[in-house]
């Protein structure tokens, strides 16, 4: 019997899931969560043989539920999502995700994901696949990328410059190349937008 817990911020979905995935021989529920919190303490709490979480729950996102899921009990871990972007897909199979699957994926098709996952292997949706193999390259350097992950974390520029050992008006200018590559406005829309598209 393999064990599961869901996450789903949408309750109408996610107990429409749990019901589905019962149904299922060799499959139980032995935990559901609203939010990417919980879904973390009820991971912990129930230690599950493998976790399916939605990508777009708040506080966060389930890919930073499942990164800590992972780290904490090195289960593997589906997420399912209505908006696949191929830079989220690069971001998960990073962390270690096991499964990529979009939320119109019949329930019967996400239990023989879930046991192929179970079982050591690796599902990625093949649209989304074909999307990330098609996607432009990153336009920043590898030093811009570093710049901008720093700038993420909130830092002012006197940090930014201290953590990679830069003159405060290097990093100035750094950014001001960034932000014309990117078109972006300011610094931290600039560091959203490496973040979104998976550059950082």
């Amino acid at each position: 019997m393999i064990r599961l817990v869901l996450a789903d911020d949408e309750d109408l979905i996610r107990g429409a899931l749990a019901a589905l995935l019962t149904l299922e021989p060799d499959l139980t529920v032995v935990g559901e969560a609203a939010d990417s919190e919980r879904a973390v303490e009820v991971a912990m709490r129930t230690r599950p043989d493998l976790a399916v979480l939605d990508l777009e729950m708040p506080p966060g996102d389930g890919l930073q539920a499942a990164t800590a899921i992972r780290a904490r009990l090195g289960i593997p871990v589906v997420l399912v999502t209505r908006h696949a972007r191929p830079a989220v897909l690069r971001r998960a199979l990073a962390a270690g995700i096991g499964g990529f699957v979009p939320k119109t994926t019949p329930a019967a098709r996400l239990a023989e994901i879930i046991r192929a996952v179970h079982g050591g292997g690796r599902y990625v949706d093949p649209e989304i696949a074909a999307s990330a193999l098609s996607e432009n390259d990153c336009p920043l350097t590898a030093r811009e990328l570093e710049i901008l992950a720093v700038v993420r974390g909130g830092a002012p520029i006197a940090e930014i410059a201290a953590a990679l050992h830069l003159a405060p008006g290097t990093v100035r200018n750094y950014l001001s190349v960034v932000m014309g590559k990117l078109g972006a406005d300011t610094r931290h829309a600039a560091a959203h937008r490496a973040w979104v598209e998976g550059w950082i």
